[in-house]
């Protein structure tokens, strides 16, 4: 049989003084009494699976006992001398592994760190806890158990004669280290302490045994999956709980995390995980064994989801204190007896009885705080806690259960670890808020010194020490990877509105903005609900069967039919809209089919989770299984490519260049630094650097650039305005730009300029003087003012509704004052024709350019080259900038889903969901190789960014108001929780690519499938004959299937009617749409302007045709109420086009000219808003209002 997969024990191992040592103690302290020595502990036995095989026409039980001696020593040491332990024993050795990455050598230490020493009266057990870590920095966890056992009675000789010594007694030490693979530190614990119960009783004879048994039940527990289910298994008198992980990336919690809280005082605390986080040299000291490994693997669990990467050895017995003397930062453990020892070494000394931290060379700290506003949170919330589990009990009887009340402490308790684990949650959100906002993830870039700039002056230390830790590295590894973690979730829900709200414009100018980094104290009623356990359904607990009584095969393969048959009672008895717990008791039954080798259940078990949570679907068990047949399915090898796990990059640091470079060189550096993204953009930017020149930038100029760009940031965010300013302008404005203080016609004073309005910054008392809110702008132009005999530059600006001119004597910097101005002016003004904001946004973006080109040139072709970079202002008179009015009157605003990529993206799918009492309405938008992007439909504003796959998604369903089903080119249709955000659940039941979503689903090779929405089940399916099946659409009973025909079929795959124009006409149908009320068929094609009108009673020809003007070809179509919206691609410079037609009149009511590409997605929201995507050219999505129709048609 083979090991259990996740088990959860890797190996028991018994350490004690060897026999012979034993019984030469005993004869000297019968004799004289002295003082005993320390010993040196050995490895008695280790016990580890597998414990139960197949034998040839037998069942046989085999005993893993190993020794490091022969096996007849390590027995006689125990029974000392008993004759039918010794007959037993045989004097071969069995040929037993031990797990490999179990050291034996250094184990001994661990376990008796404080030495072996026989003692002359019976003393209580003791527990304490270890963590080994292998070369590759994977750990495993121990829990020890020391023991005394009264050493039988040994005649003595002295003088040639025999006596015994009756009260003269010894006590010898054992210590049983469990070791397992995940840190359930509080459940081995009970279960050793169930095993001293049974030892206590046994004879000498039977103690391996005993252990051996007891390793045997331990090596039959499956751990529980990740999630709401946990699991439980009887050791009498205990009943011992395994809980779960919450989510496949979260550590799994087994410990009381509120003893730090007890240790230290808050301050101290802080003080302690500030110097984690930047990865000291620390040592831990108390006079508890047991503590020192709780206290800190709670502190590194309080740094979740910061992972500490150095060494790690909260353990340390006498005889390894030399490994304080490693040069690189760890974390260690010692008695505190060693203090004063250690405390001549450049250390971090916590002592963690008393809850003081101190360094070796000085009572007080000196390295940086953790930042004040962080801190200050942690301790408003810490201060709420309640620690004392005695409170609880006040209105409580006195429980006679013994299960019954440490289940009442062990719910306490995950309560409590649930709270702490968000406070320290959100310690960490505070103190890192904001580092995605400076990670390129095309380059892998983190630009570390524009992050720094948005910090606080006096954290400014600290983060520079931070950023150069390995535990941060490893940090922005998993957001470089967009990793959905606990740190992601509560990070994006409390960031501040304003941030969210006005988080294009901030890229612009990173940390411009301090009100985007304060830390918001999250409002009390909500807060414990948004990190670790956000959303999270009641716990359960699935109950193992009782161990089988011999440990034989047969028997055991009964053990885990039970378990497969109560997990299979489990399963009956949920719900199918309990899909996350059905996923959890699919995993375990999977995973014990697989260990009692019933494989492909296991495999049957393993897809279920596709359909109910694939979050936790185990590719590298499914992955051994499926090697494991002869015959096994192709498409298993599909389903577990969809879960490989790819390589994490290394995360790079911007660093300037040192060469000339090209512009594919010139592009990825600027993408790198973080500057800007758009390639349009870099490649005007490197016109203006390399006017008068050849093409290529020198290293000398774009640090030069580089640093007038950062200056100007600084500048930026060192503008501190009164309030007397304040109140006149927007929250979310920004000073980007201050002239030098000059004179103008309506004072003396500096000119601001945000990313709204010019105003005047009076000299002297601050005063707001408002010159200009950018669309009010009528005139701007360079003149010159006289001055005595000289004429200076100046700046005019006229407004409308204005008589009089705002003039500013700029003098050297009028020029590129008037450049910046005119294309702010431009861009506002072509941002309110399109109502798209990202004009002005990239607008902002040209005019800083300008001045940082300006600044690095220094020559008299500045202006010249900075003018490169004026794109609004010469776009502004081009016709493809005008828009129609009638478009301009339908158009309401337009998003961007492409700001994060260097490249406008293609608008694939578009889907909007209504909102429910748990989420807002929202706006799904595919727009390439998986990525869906979630925007709040009534702000607009980004809410979420999900991968789905890694292919093309063709259609997208709302399914029940709380999922999104998702068709993909990869053959799989992805399901989404509308709530969560998370896709934990795929349907691969189809063999070609999806193409088409309704209460059915579709494939391009003609399959069509009925699901059944609660249990994800195929009701029926059949397979139509045609070349690529596109879309499919029911109503009446009937499927309308789109092919290059339009097919009317049963909802059995019958064919009731095949629909297609005449051979001479034949065209590539695109999309269909069934008019019910007129019991018409309205249909579209990519390459004719033709809309084609079909009655469904007599489909023989088309009943009307509507020609659309000035049009290639339709790709998308949507009713609306009793209009009829067809996004197409017109041949003018605006391609993208969409037709308005009324279904009465069969007549164009508008055409709306929204896109440079084609049109390819609709969708309509609560029929008031039509929502419109484009292809790659324009890669927008375009909100319209939807009139009622009835008024003259409108050509534009």
């Amino acid at each position: 049989m083979a090991e259990l997969p996740s088990g959860l024990l890797e190996a028991c191992v018994v350490v004690g003084a060897p026999s012979d040592k034993l019984r030469e103690l005993q004869q000297v302290f019968f004799l004289d009494f002295q003082t005993l020595p320390l010993l040196d502990p050995e490895v008695l036995q280790v016990h580890a699976p597998p414990f139960v095989s197949i034998e040839a026409n037998s069942n046989h039980v085999i005993g893993p006992a190993f020794s490091r001696k022969r096996r007849d020593r390590a027995a006689e040491g125990v029974s000392n001398g008993d004759s039918s332990s010794r007959r037993e024993a045989s004097p071969t050795t069995e040929d037993i592994s031990v797990p490999k990455d179990l050291d034996l050598i250094a184990l001994p230490q661990l376990c008796f760190p404080d030495g072996l020493q026989l003692a002359s009266e019976q003393k209580d057990d003791t527990y304490h806890f270890l963590v080994f870590t292998d070369l590759f920095g994977n750990r495993s966890h121990g829990v020890v158990v020391q023991y005394y056992r009264a050493s039988i009675q040994e005649s003595v000789f002295q003088n040639g004669h025999r006596w015994n010594a009756p009260k003269c007694r010894l006590f010898a030490p054992f210590a049983v280290c469990i070791i397992s693979k995940v840190p359930y530190y509080n459940a081995l614990k009970d279960c050793l302490s169930c095993l001293l119960v049974q030892l206590r009783t046994a004879r000498q004879a039977d103690l391996e045994e005993t252990i051996r048994e007891f390793s045997a039940k331990l090596s039959l527990v499956p751990l529980p999956p990740p999630g709401q289910l946990h699991v439980s298994f009887s050791l009498r008198p205990l009943q011992v709980v395994l809980p779960s992980r919450d989510d496949p990336d979260s550590p799994l919690v087994d410990i009381n995390l509120h003893l730090p809280l007890l240790c230290f005082t808050h301050t101290a605390l802080l003080q302690v995980l500030s110097c984690l986080l930047q990865e000291q040299r620390i040592v831990f000291f108390s006079s508890d064994w047991a503590r020192l490994t709780l206290v800190a693997e709670s502190l590194l669990l309080y740094l979740q989801p910061l992972s500490w990467q150095q060494p790690y050895v909260p353990v340390l017995a006498r005889g390894m204190l030399d490994f304080l003397m490693a040069p690189t930062a760890f974390l260690m453990g010692c008695h505190i007896n060693h203090f004063e020892e250690i405390a001549t070494e450049d250390l971090i000394l916590v002592n963690v009885d008393d809850g003081f931290i101190q360094t070796s060379w000085s009572e007080a700290v000196d390295l940086p705080a953790l930042p004040l506003a962080a801190a200050e949170c942690f301790i408003s919330r810490a201060e709420s806690l309640q620690l004392q589990y005695d409170l609880e009990l006040c209105h409580l009887g006195t429980g006679t259960d013994v299960n019954t009340l440490r289940s009442q402490r062990r719910g306490w308790q995950q309560k409590l670890n649930s709270q702490i684990q968000n406070i320290a949650l959100e310690l960490v959100v505070n103190i890192f808020r904001g580092v995605q906002d400076f990670l390129n993830h095309e380059h892998r870039v983190f630009n570390s010194e524009e992050f720094l700039r948005t910090r606080e002056p006096d954290d400014q230390l600290f983060y520079r020490k931070v950023l150069e830790t390995h535990i941060f590295h490893s940090f922005l590894r998993d957001r470089l990877n967009r990793k959905r973690d606990s740190f992601s979730r509560m990070e994006q829900m409390t960031r501040s509105h304003a941030h969210r709200y006005d988080a294009g414009m901030m890229s612009l100018l990173r940390g411009s903005d301090k009100k985007s980094f304060e830390y918001d104290l999250i409002p009390e009623y909500i807060f414990f609900s948004l990190g670790l356990k956000f959303l999270q359904k009641p716990l359960k607990v699935f109950r193992l069967p009782e161990f089988p009584p011999p440990l034989a095969y047969h028997y055991v393969q009964n053990y885990y039919s039970d378990m497969v048959a109560s997990l299979g009672k489990a399963i009956s008895a949920t719900p199918p809209d309990e899909s996350a717990l059905l996923a959890r008791y699919h995993y375990l039954r999977g995973l014990v089919n697989t260990v009692s080798n019933r494989r492909l259940d296991a495999l049957e078990d393993f897809h279920s989770l596709y359909k109910t949570d694939a979050e936790i679907f185990p590719s590298q068990m499914v992955n051994s299984v499926i090697d494991s047949l002869l015959d096994v399915e192709r498409f298993w090898n599909g389903l577990i490519s969809l879960y490989c796990i790819t390589s994490d990059a290394a995360v790079k640091r911007f660093q300037l260049p040192k060469k000339y470079m090209h512009l594919e060189e010139f592009v990825k550096c600027v993408q790198e630094s973080g500057i800007v993204k758009d390639q349009g953009t870099i490649h005007r930017l490197f016109d203006a650097l390399t006017v008068g020149h050849q093409k290529q930038v020198g290293p000398d100029l774009f640090r030069v650039f580089y640093t007038i760009w950062k200056d100007t940031e600084a500048e930026a965010q060192e503008v501190c305005l009164p309030a007397s300013v304040l109140e006149h302008i927007d929250a979310t404005e920004c000073v980007f730009k201050l002239s030098s203080s000059v004179k103008t016609s309506r004072g003396v004073g500096k000119i601001a300029m945000t990313q709204r309005r010019l105003f005047l910054l009076t000299d002297g008392r601050p005063g707001y003087v408002e010159v200009a809110q950018y669309r009010d702008l009528e005139e701007v132009r360079v003149s010159s003012a006289p001055f005595l005999v000289l004429r200076i530059p100046s700046l005019k600006i006229r407004v409308h509704g204005r008589k009089e001119t705002f003039e500013a004597n700029l003098k050297t910097e009028t020029e590129l004052w008037n450049l910046m101005v005119k294309e702010m002016w431009a861009g506002r003004s072509i941002a309110d024709r399109h109502k798209d904001p990202q004009y002005m946004q990239q607008a902002l973006t040209n005019a800083l350019l300008m001045d940082a080109v300006v600044g690095s040139l220094q020559s008299s072709k500045a202006i010249y080259a900075a003018s490169k970079l004026a794109y609004f202002d010469r776009m502004s008179l081009e016709a493809q900038m005008m828009v129609p009015s009638t478009t301009s009157e339908t158009l309401k605003h337009k998003i961007n889903p492409s700001v994060e990529f260097a490249v406008p993206q293609a608008v694939d799918v578009l889907l909007y969901t209504p909102g429910t009492h748990t989420h807002t309405r929202q706006l799904w938008v595919s727009v390439g190789g998986g990525k869906v992007m979630v925007y709040d439909a009534s702000s607009w504003s980004l809410i979420q960014t999900c991968q789905v796959g890694n292919a093309r998604l063709n259609c997208m369903l709302g399914v029940d108001r709380d999922q999104v089903w998702m068709g993909s080119e990869d053959c799989v249709i992805y399901i989404i929780s509308v709530v969560s955000m998370v896709c934990n659940r795929q349907l691969t039941e189809h063999r070609a690519e999806v193409t088409g979503l309704v209460a059915y689903s579709c494939s391009a090779e003609g399959t069509i499938m009925a699901w059944e929405v609660s249990t994800l089940q195929v009701k029926r399916h059949f397979r139509l004959s045609c070349n690529r099946l596109q879309s499919v659409y029911s109503c009446g009973g009937v499927l309308w299937c789109c092919e290059d025909g339009i097919m009317e079929v049963w909802r059995n795959g019958t064919l009731k009617q095949h629909i297609n124009l005449p051979e001479q006409q034949r065209v590539t149908f695109s999309s269909a749409l069934l008019i019910p009320e007129s019991e018409e068929l309205w249909s579209v094609c990519v390459d004719s302007a033709e809309v084609y009108i079909w009655h469904v009673k007599n489909a023989s020809r088309p009943i009307n045709r509507v020609m659309l003007q000035d049009c290639t070809g339709c790709y998308c179509m949507i009713q609306v109420k009793n209009q009829v919206w067809i996004g197409g691609m017109g041949r003018g410079s605006t391609k993208g086009k969409i037709y308005i037609l009324d279904t009465e009149r069969y007549e164009v009511l508008k055409e709306l000219h929204g896109h440079i590409d084609k049109v390819t997605a609709l969708c309509s929201a609560e029929d008031r808003y039509v929502l419109s995507g484009a292809a790659k050219h324009d890669g927008k999505v375009a909100i319209w209002k939807v009139e009622d129709p009835g008024l003259d048609s409108s050509k534009c």
